[in-house]
């Protein structure tokens, strides 16, 4: 099956709940190529970049499900290299 290399981009705002991400993570953790967090205090938020190799569905079915937890949001770029 084909893959794409993709970054998920996620905010988490405040009243974020960070357990149901991480658990979503944890899933999908076998494409998952790296993960940086960045606490931004100031704003009160948490701004994390996933990146991955997987196919397309399973990347975007991620996306989605971490779209529709509560105070999250999430934005996906695709690259152009397919494997």
């Amino acid at each position: 099956m084909e893959t794409r290399v993709a970054v998920i981009s996620i905010i988490v705002e405040r009243n974020g709940d960070v357990e149901p991400l991480n658990k979503l993570l944890h899933e999908y953790g076998d494409m998952i190529i790296g993960r940086m967090g960045i606490p931004y205090r100031q704003r009160g938020i948490n701004i994390i970049s996933v990146v991955l190799d997987a196919p397309q569905d399973d990347i975007a079915a991620l996306a989605g499900k971490i779209g529709n937890l509560p105070d999250i949001t999430v934005k996906t770029a695709y690259s152009n290299v397919i494997g």
